[in-house]
């Protein structure tokens, strides 16, 4: 079982920043695409955010492009995903999440994609 690791949610003001990070194994994380979730009551999980295991490419859901960025850190097997202009609309839990197979990218991702989440953190935007 892969172990994911969240931290940084909390509660930020509309056109505030918030960095989430997720620590992983090293095997896991030189291995795997790493993604970013989130989800609010009662709707389905949904995409962020997908970084690849090299860290050479990554993929965005619409809603979050040119605000949010995700980037990993190799010597501390740590993903982030920096948010800046966060809008009401980004309230929810977040997840970090690795991929199901070891060097796979599948663009456009769903939850199919990937195998292994984190415990979760709330990020709250007020307007």
């Amino acid at each position: 079982q892969v172990q994911l690791v969240e931290s940084g949610g909390g509660l930020v003001q509309a056109g505030g920043s918030l960095r989430l990070s997720c620590a992983a194994s090293e095997r896991t994380f030189s291995r795997h695409t790493m993604g970013w979730f989130r989800q609010t009551p009662g709707k389905e999980r949904q995409f962020v955010a997908a970084i690849r295991w090299s860290g050479g490419n990554t993929y965005y859901a619409d809603s979050v492009k040119g605000r949010f960025t995700i980037s990993k850190d190799n010597a501390k097997n740590t993903v982030y995903l920096q948010m800046n202009f966060l809008k009401p609309e980004d309230t929810a839990v977040y997840y970090c999440a690795a991929g199901r197979f070891a060097y796979a990218w599948t663009v456009p991702f769903g939850l199919r994609d990937f195998g292994s989440w984190g415990q979760g953190t709330q990020v709250t935007v007020s307007s």
